[in-house]
C-alpha cells in the first residue's frame, strides 16, 4: 500500500499496489468458489424458472391484499416486488415485518431520481431468490395484515 513512511512523509505505492492493504481475502476467494459451485450445481436455468415462478405466485398474493400498490409491473423483470401500502411510511412497514422474522428493503434504493419521478419517497421491497419458498410469500402476506391491524 505504501513505498515508505516517516514522520514526515508518507509515500504511496503505485497503481493498484496503493489499494491492496494486508493479507489478501483468501477466505472470500475460497467463499466465492464455493458459491460459483453451489450455483454451477443448481443450474441457471432451474434458478430462473423458479424465480419467475415465486415471481408470479407474490405478484398476484401481494395484489389481492387490499390498500396494496406495486410499484413497477413490467412484464419482463427480476424477482423484485416494490409496493406502497396505503398511508403507512415503507419504513413502519418494514419494522412490523422484522418484528415477525419476515426481512423485507425500505427506502429510497439508490433510486432517488425515480422516485422523486414517482413522486413517491420510498418503497417497501421484497426481493426473491433461489433459496426462498412460497411459503416465505404467504408469511410476507399474513405480516402485511398485521401491518394492516397496527395503522387501520
Amino acid at each position: 500500500m505504501i513505498s515508505s513512511v516517516t514522520f514526515e512523509k508518507t509515500t504511496w505505492n503505485k497503481l493498484p499496489y496503493k489499494f491492496e492493504a494486508g493479507t489478501p481475502d483468501i477466505a472470500g476467494a475460497i467463499g466465492l468458489g464455493a458459491a460459483i459451485d453451489y450455483v454451477s450445481g443448481l443450474g441457471l436455468e432451474a434458478i430462473a424458472a423458479h424465480e419467475h415462478d415465486l415471481l408470479a405466485y407474490a405478484t398476484k398474493a401481494l395484489q389481492d391484499v387490499p390498500g396494496l400498490r406495486l410499484v413497477g409491473t413490467a412484464k419482463e423483470k427480476a424477482s423484485v416486488l416494490s409496493f406502497l401500502f396505503g398511508d403507512v411510511h415503507p419504513h413502519d412497514i418494514g419494522t412490523i415485518l422484522d418484528r415477525q422474522g419476515i426481512a423485507i428493503r425500505t427506502g429510497h434504493h439508490c433510486a432517488q431520481p425515480l422516485m422523486r419521478r414517482l413522486g413517491i419517497a420510498a418503497t417497501a421491497r421484497a426481493s426473491l431468490a433461489f433459496y426462498n419458498r412460497r411459503q416465505d410469500i404467504d408469511a410476507l402476506v399474513e405480516g402485511l395484515h398485521e401491518v394492516q391491524e397496527v395503522f387501520g
